[in-house]
């Protein structure tokens, strides 16, 4: 949906975002986020998902888009453990008053908020997004946020995910790794071999799963969907890296 006169007042532009919600949500629930869940029997754990445009919510601001009291609603639980896409959806409006109008909200809620979209995402809204890990949010650009319940007005946090590997202390071990270190995806498909440089390790503990996550845009230019092997593999040494 594209608000074209730029001299429409907020609260016009929040009116007609309301409407839109109101006509998602009250029939069947959205589509979850096209993030592929895990095979089961494969013999090596590295997972390389797709992680669609979504936001991250404090519980204030929950509370404000969609009503006193109200709490994340879990639909689909993600392959880390206690992370999940939300029943709940909100409206994203950029500078240029066009908005996406269901951007999956991801639990549990966090410490500040925070919106990650594709660069074809950013274009469309008229945002000019920095590439940052999630969490770095400093000096970037904000945006309208509208739910069925209210809107804020998010100063900064407005990003492009930078493509990135989560990793336990075992697995950084492994590949002989530390946290925010880069390393290269290499990724075969059938109408083409990749590889994606700059992939920065995420260190956690040893709950967290091996897992690359990359962003809708980069997704589709390689093909994953269609992926017969992926390889993590160090940026000194090419021929060490993780299969499945």
């Amino acid at each position: 949906m594209s608000i074209a006169n730029s001299s429409i007042a907020r609260t016009d532009v929040e009116q007609v975002v309301r409407a839109v919600l109101s006509r998602q949500l009250g029939g069947a629930a959205p589509a979850t986020s096209p993030i592929p869940q895990p095979a089961s029997g494969k013999p090596n754990p590295l997972k390389v998902n797709i992680s669609a445009r979504h936001c991250h919510l404090t519980e204030e601001h929950v509370e404000i888009l969609f009503g006193k009291g109200r709490t994340l609603t879990p639909m689909k639980w993600l392959y880390q453990d206690g992370y999940y896409a939300a029943e709940e959806t909100v409206a994203i409006v950029g500078p240029r008053r066009r908005m996406l109008p269901e951007v999956r909200v991801l639990g549990p809620c966090r410490g500040a908020s925070q919106v990650e979209l594709a660069f074809t995402d950013a274009i469309s809204l008229g945002l000019d997004l920095p590439v940052k890990i999630s969490g770095d949010t400093k000096g970037t650009p904000g945006c309208l946020i509208v739910g069925p319940a209210g809107s804020l007005e998010l100063h900064e946090g407005v990003i492009r995910a930078m493509r990135h590997v989560h990793m336990s202390p075992a697995d950084m071990l492994a590949h002989g790794v530390k946290d925010k270190d880069l390393m290269n995806l290499r990724i075969e498909s059938p109408s083409c071999t990749t590889v994606l440089e700059n992939v920065s390790v995420r260190g956690g503990d040893d709950k967290i799963k091996l897992e690359v996550h990359l962003d809708t845009d980069e997704g589709n230019a390689v093909n994953l969907t269609n992926a017969t092997n992926v390889e993590l593999q160090t940026i000194n040494d090419s021929s060490c890296g993780c299969h499945t």
